[in-house]
């Protein structure tokens, strides 16, 4: 077996995300910005003063659904606008994403999907019949949208419409949480001092990651008073993403500024005593500069309790975050890394290659599709042993 294949039929821009489905080994969803009209697309990244801004409508965006091992295209949805994370919620699937002026989130359960505009409504739309009904809105664009798990009692139950929640996050600095078997599906919205920039949950709470840093942690079981805690961040500057352990014990944050922390829940001095940050996604210069990285995504072996890093340069590393070593570096990547998911043995690991934008044009503002490496995921084959920690203390 090949330990790395390329999926035919791959996105022609932006990877923003991949995720595999929770409920079978295969099923494999990807969000792009494909420019269908038109063979390039422009993207405004440097501001002027005042700021400027440019908006093209002619790209049309993409979801895809892929076979991971049998390596086809099984489905394909568009939409005018960006699409920037996808995620699976029992046979559902909830997408989200949006900045500068493109914004989209869509959730969909069977044949029907909720999206997010650049109206900021959170609409269903069914996509055999294309009807669209808005169930709720925010004041500023989506960023993001999840789904929580359930407890039962005896195990935690993946999002459905029948048991589950939909979490959407926004640049207004509002979290709202959504049940869709109600007439009124809003449950409850939850106000943050800044924007909502990434969202992840497990075993029943939410951390919600902010622009000033912040962390804000909920208990999705508890709607009379679910905020558990608020903490600011250890990393300097601004969240990329946050990824919760499967074990529940804690989260990973990663910044635009090349640096990962490994931070737990439980606030004793013995708990918090393990948690650390480190540099990771900076390449020595031949002057001997350190060019520094964002290190774009996180993602936790759902069985071993590792997690892969990815970062700007076109780096994959593997951490055993509890014994703080890295067990891998891959080598380089065609594009920076735009997004990672496991399957749901930890067998599989999805790796979406894109340039991000993070450095636009350096002489002008725009910067043309064609001038960056081809988009392409990557479905790479792990082993036990490879993804194994040190020890298998904290690891199940």
């Amino acid at each position: 077996m090949t330990q790395e294949t390329q999926l035919e039929k791959p996105p022609t821009d932006t990877i923003s995300c991949v995720s595999f489905s929770r409920h079978d080994s295969s099923s494999l969803l990807v969000s792009s910005w494909d420019s269908v009209k038109e063979p390039f697309a422009f993207f405004l990244l440097s501001f002027s003063n005042p700021p400027e801004h440019l908006s093209i409508s002619f790209a049309s965006q993409h979801v895809r659904l892929y076979d991971a091992v049998e390596n086809t295209l099984t489905h394909s949805y568009s939409h005018e606008s960006a699409v920037l994370s996808v995620a699976f919620a029992s046979k559902s699937v909830a997408v989200s994403g949006g900045f500068s002026l493109f914004f989209l989130s869509l959730l969909f359960n069977g044949s029907q999907s909720i999206c997010k505009g650049l109206d900021k409504a959170v609409t269903t739309v069914d996509l055999e019949t294309t009807h669209k009904q808005q169930i709720d809105s925010h004041e500023d664009a989506v960023s993001c949208i999840f789904h929580n798990q359930i407890y039962t009692g005896r195990q935690y139950l993946t999002h459905t419409l029948e048991t589950g929640l939909v979490i959407s996050g926004s640049w207004d600095k509002s979290v709202k949480l959504f049940d869709l078997r109600k007439p009124k599906p809003l449950v409850a919205t939850h106000k943050h001092p800044h924007k909502v920039h990434s969202m992840d949950t497990a075993k029943g709470r939410l951390v919600v990651a902010t622009a000033d840093r912040r962390y804000y942690m909920y208990d999705l079981r508890n709607f009379e008073a679910p905020l558990l805690e608020e903490r600011t961040g250890s990393l300097k500057f601004m969240t990329r993403c946050v990824g919760c352990m499967p074990n529940g014990e804690g989260y990973a944050t990663s910044s635009i500024e090349g640096r990962v922390s490994v931070e737990f829940f439980d606030n004793s001095p013995e708990s918090q005593a393990r948690k650390y940050a480190f540099k990771c996604h900076r390449e020595k210069q031949p002057d001997g500069i350190e060019k520094v990285f964002p290190v774009n995504a996180l993602a936790f072996h759902p069985i071993q309790g590792t997690f892969v890093s990815g970062g700007s340069d076109g780096i994959v590393n593997l951490w055993d975050g509890f014994n703080k070593k890295r067990l891998r570096q891959y080598p380089r990547y065609p594009a920076g890394i735009s997004a990672l998911s496991f399957n749901r043995e930890g067998n599989l690991l999805a790796i979406g290659c894109s340039y991000t934008y993070e450095e636009g044009e350096k002489e002008g503002r725009l910067l043309v599709r064609r001038d960056k490496p081809a988009d392409c995921v990557l479905i790479r084959h792990m082993s036990d042993a490879e993804t194994r920690p040190k020890t298998a203390a904290a690891a199940s």
